[in-house]
């Protein structure tokens, strides 16, 4: 589980109160002591304990920062993204020429996608993803309309288990 408690946006030193090109924020639409939990998968968990054994963490407990210490510039991690060539081992040709995964970013996007044609109920993945259900409707909805057939699934499965119970035939236990 990681516990987020805010966020760095790189606005430009013009725009920054303190002339930084960073500003730290709390969590959007939370109180500024507010943390957000996020579940997230036991093989991240120890990619996660490797980096932080071999780098350590940074005073303020950023996990990732730059040779000097400060915060990553946002276009290294497009330079780094390149560098991977994660798309060209992952995806078909067809694929690479797509907007599929073009940005780190992207991969937040498929993510989200994923959880939601998976199954996982939309309140959760909303939760997971830090946005209200109302945005995760209005930039996932698409998604979610070749899952009839699943749904149907589903809610027949429930009718067949109530049907079940009903009549007095549930399972002991």
């Amino acid at each position: 589980m990681l516990n987020l408690s805010g966020g760095v946006v790189t606005s430009g030193k013009e725009w920054t109160d303190d002339g930084e090109v960073h500003e730290v924020h709390s969590l959007k639409r939370r109180a500024v002591s507010a943390t957000r939990p996020v579940p997230i998968p036991p093989q991240f968990v120890r990619m996660l304990r490797a980096h932080v054994k071999g780098f350590d963490v940074a005073p303020d407990g950023r996990l990732f920062r730059n040779q000097a210490g400060n915060y990553v510039d946002a276009a290294a991690y497009g330079i780094t993204w390149a560098r991977a060539r994660a798309r060209e081992y992952a995806l078909t040709r067809t694929d690479q020429t797509s907007r599929l995964a073009k940005r780190p970013y992207d991969v937040r996007h498929a993510g989200i996608s994923f959880w939601l044609y998976s199954g996982v109920d939309p309140a959760e993945c909303a939760r997971r993803a830090g946005q209200s259900i109302e945005v995760l409707f209005r930039h996932y909805a698409k998604f979610l309309d070749g899952l009839r057939g699943q749904a149907n699934r589903l809610i027949e499965q429930s009718m067949n288990e109530w049907q079940r119970v009903s009549q007095g035939d549930a399972p002991e236990g």
